[in-house]
């Protein structure tokens, strides 16, 4: 027993001189380097993290749970703010427009991106082809929203659309030159503002009639019209007449009569009506005057259809309800087309040539190669395009704040449009403005999560 206790008493001394060796050993240098490579690491991403904190953790927590409360943030209302999003006709308007948004506009640019980037290849200059598609992108969406505000102009005088649309319209079609022209009370016609004017009594055929009109700015006088001719007696089976400016230089003359220094009305159509049909049809001359001929003996009555007075074509309205949802998707596709492109074209130069000349060598035509070929090879890259700017549509507010104006604002509401004017445009309701923002942000974060996934699988 004693020598067992000799035996235990050896070990422990053995195992305390050996903790004491291992304590006095100096550290693994390896070891030591770790730690302080991670210190120093922590104190390098401890500024990011905090940034991030702030920034982007505390307000989405504090989103998520200001949602649950009524628009003064004292009563707790729980998951009411995300209920009242689907009864409010408003929101769901627009989240039908968000939706239009991704549905439309990542396909055009996509397909508008991958189409130049494969027409570039074969310009000349297609750094320069590039450049200028690519500079939008270094305009601010304000900036943009503003020059896209005035090009959409309904007034053809400021916005640069309707002017080539007026231009082109008026290219074909002859519009009315007398929209303000209106009948002088008492001097024998009959009729609404804006026409159609008729004379009150009829005139019989041999006759002739005198239509005198006011109303009508000089400058609006067509540069050919001459001095008003007075109405001449027509032939038997005819009836003539004369349409002028009732007005003469210095307010001198008799209205109702033509006189000197009174011009005609040219292009006027003036119509002869019998039993409510129209028997014959004539054009006013430079003077004004005007002649029916061949009618059948009888009395008629000279009307003057309201064509004539109607407001000139103005061009297309880009900014009213049916058109406002597109015409902001185009503003967006001219900013962000060169982005698509550029990108497009990275993925396309890295395509290896040996499968493009091998299917060239085989017979294959070039439309045969880019549906075959090209299109699968960029497969990847188009997909990391179209989901960025999926994830750029669901945010899009500048744009639309902008551009559409005040009367038209709701109907071309997004989701972040829509936020903001709930909590600080007027609404004052920052529960459900909370709410929306929270479903904004869980319609992006699936995107977001997949585009992350597909760069972490290229770049592995």
């Amino acid at each position: 027993m004693a020598e067992t206790l000799a035996a235990g008493g050896g070990t422990a001394k053995s195992s305390t001189t050996a903790g004491a060796r291992a304590a006095c050993r100096p550290a693994d240098p390896r070891r030591l380097a770790r730690r302080r490579r991670r210190r120093l690491a922590i104190v390098f991403v401890l500024p990011a993290l905090l940034l991030l904190g702030a920034l982007v953790v505390y307000p989405v927590v504090f989103s998520v749970g200001r949602s649950l409360f009524d628009a003064d943030g004292d009563r707790f209302v729980g998951v009411g703010n995300y209920a009242a999003i689907a009864h409010d006709p408003a929101t769901l308007k627009a989240i039908r427009n968000s939706t239009i948004w991704v549905v439309v506009a990542p396909l055009l640019l996509t397909g508008l991106g991958l189409m130049l980037a494969v027409l570039t290849e074969k310009v000349r200059w297609a750094t320069a082809f590039k450049l200028v598609l690519f500079l939008p992108m270094a305009v601010s969406f304000l900036a943009a929203g503003i020059v896209f505000r005035l090009a959409y102009e309904q007034d053809p005088n400021r916005g640069v659309l309707n002017a080539a649309v007026v231009g082109v319209h008026d290219a074909f079609v002859d519009d009315p030159a007398y929209p303000t022209a209106r009948i002088r009370e008492g001097q024998g016609l009959t009729g609404g503002a804006g026409g159609p004017y008729s004379t009150e009594k009829t005139v019989r055929t041999g006759g002739s009639v005198s239509l005198g009109f006011v109303g009508v700015a000089p400058d609006a006088i067509p540069a050919g019209a001459k001095a008003a001719a007075a109405a001449a007696p027509a032939a038997a089976d005819g009836i003539g007449g004369v349409v002028y400016l009732d007005f003469a230089p210095g307010g001198a003359g008799t209205p109702g009569r033509v006189d000197p220094g009174e011009k005609g009305l040219p292009g006027m159509t003036v119509e002869a009506v019998r039993d409510g049909r129209v028997a014959a049809t004539a054009t006013a001359a430079d003077d004004g005057s005007f002649r029916f001929t061949g009618l059948a003996d009888g009395e008629y009555t000279v009307r003057l259809p309201a064509a004539n007075f109607a407001a000139p074509y103005q061009g297309v309205n880009w900014l009213g309800p049916a058109l406002v949802t597109p015409a902001i998707i185009g503003a967006y596709l001219w900013v962000w087309t060169g982005f698509a492109m550029v990108l497009i074209g990275a993925g396309l130069a890295a395509i290896p040539r040996d499968a493009l000349e091998a299917a060239r060598m085989d017979g294959a035509s070039e439309g045969q190669i880019f549906r075959r070929i090209t299109v699968p090879l960029l497969a990847p890259v188009l997909t990391v395009v179209f989901v960025t700017l999926v994830i750029n549509v669901m945010k899009v507010f500048d744009l639309v704040y902008i551009i559409a104006p005040g009367p038209v604002q709701e109907e071309a509401n997004v989701l972040a449009t829509r936020m903001w004017l709930v909590s600080f445009g007027g609404g004052n309701d920052q529960g459900l403005g909370s709410a929306l923002s929270v479903v904004l942000l869980l319609l992006v974060v699936p995107a977001m999560v997949f585009n992350i996934r597909r760069f972490r699988r290229s770049g592995a």
